[in-house]
């Protein structure tokens, strides 16, 4: 009960702190001109959002790095309040959201104005951090290997865990990205997914984990004070490439990263008709199966509004989001 109390009311202060330095983060992007620019095959209506500050993931970075290294300098003067195991998730955070701040300023200011990084470079760079990573969970902290629902004590992957582990960062980094396209969709999923958990780790008395993922809970609201539509402050590569690592080391660390698929349903499924649509169209010579992807571009063509695909995913993610916990406690 105290570990629960205390999760809820760092979700709290990082929500708090977010809000408050929102603000001058805006005059200082808006100063210096760093603003979103769209590409042109995207639906007209996205127009709208062109100049709109972007690379707000760090926001939410410099929130929840502040909170947790001062909650481990507390345990200087006697308060155990965090762990050295946060700092993995931490680190990823951090790198992947260098990464996305590279490729963000690439896009506003660098050579390649409005496409960023090279995809290859993108992806190296990507797959070299997550095996890092994942070699550092695996010996370092030496987490659990896997965990099925329904099948009784903990799956050991040996060796193949550090390539599977790097899988799922790099996969669930770039879905996350994918997802980032819609005012609030990318921050509120993420949000719903770290509270899952956030009550996974709970329940496995992984406190300090539980209460890492409760941080960025709370910085991730606060992000959406701004990134609610319309919104005056976008994520960027910056917040979804390092939201969407975290989230899998966090996953990775509760070892229940078999349902993360199920828990993630809304990154994965637009992960996922990225790469229906690319084989399709190769496949049939310049057809498409969707009318754009990924999938909230589709529905937003078909006609729905973007607050209501951003609250019907969510209630999806939600929903999908209770039922892998629910799972988690099999």
């Amino acid at each position: 009960m105290k570990d629960t109390t205390l999760a809820a009311a760092l979700a709290g202060f990082s929500f708090m702190l977010t809000v408050i330095w929102g603000p001058p983060l805006l005059r200082i992007l808006r100063h210096f001109k760093i603003g979103k620019i769209i590409r042109v095959e995207e639906p007209t209506r996205h127009l709208v959002k062109m100049g709109t500050p972007t690379m707000g993931g760090i926001m939410v970075i410099a929130s929840v790095l502040l909170l947790t290294v001062l909650l481990n300098a507390a345990a200087l003067i006697g308060f155990k309040l965090s762990g050295r195991s946060v700092f993995v998730p931490l680190a990823t955070m951090i790198a992947f959201g260098i990464l996305g701040a590279v490729d963000d300023w690439e896009g506003i200011r660098g050579k390649r104005k409005g496409d960023g990084m090279t995809i290859r470079v993108k992806f190296i760079s990507q797959w070299v951090l997550a095996l890092v990573i994942a070699w550092s969970l695996k010996y370092l902290l030496d987490v659990p290997g896997m965990f099925i629902p329904g099948v009784p004590g903990e799956v050991k992957l040996d060796w193949w865990y550090v390539p599977i582990a790097a899988f799922v960062i790099v996969s669930m980094s770039n879905a996350i990205n994918f997802t980032d396209g819609l005012d609030g969709l990318a921050g509120l999923i993420s949000a719903t997914i770290f509270a899952a958990y956030g009550i996974i780790a709970l329940m496995q008395g992984q406190s300090f984990l539980a209460k890492f993922s409760f941080t960025m809970v709370g910085a991730l609201f606060g992000f959406l004070w701004f990134n609610v539509h319309p919104a005056q402050l976008i994520m960027g590569d910056t917040g979804a490439l390092a939201f969407g690592a975290t989230i899998a080391v966090v996953a990775l660390m509760t070892g229940q990263w078999v349902i993360l698929p199920l828990i993630a349903i809304i990154p994965v499924a637009e992960a996922m008709s990225v790469t229906i649509q690319i084989f399709y169209f190769r496949a049939t010579k310049g057809r498409r199966f969707f009318k754009m992807a990924p999938i909230h571009l589709h529905f937003e063509l078909l006609g729905w509004s973007e607050t209501q695909i951003v609250q019907r995913f969510w209630l999806i993610g939600l929903l999908a989001a209770l039922i892998g916990v629910g799972l988690a406690m099999v």
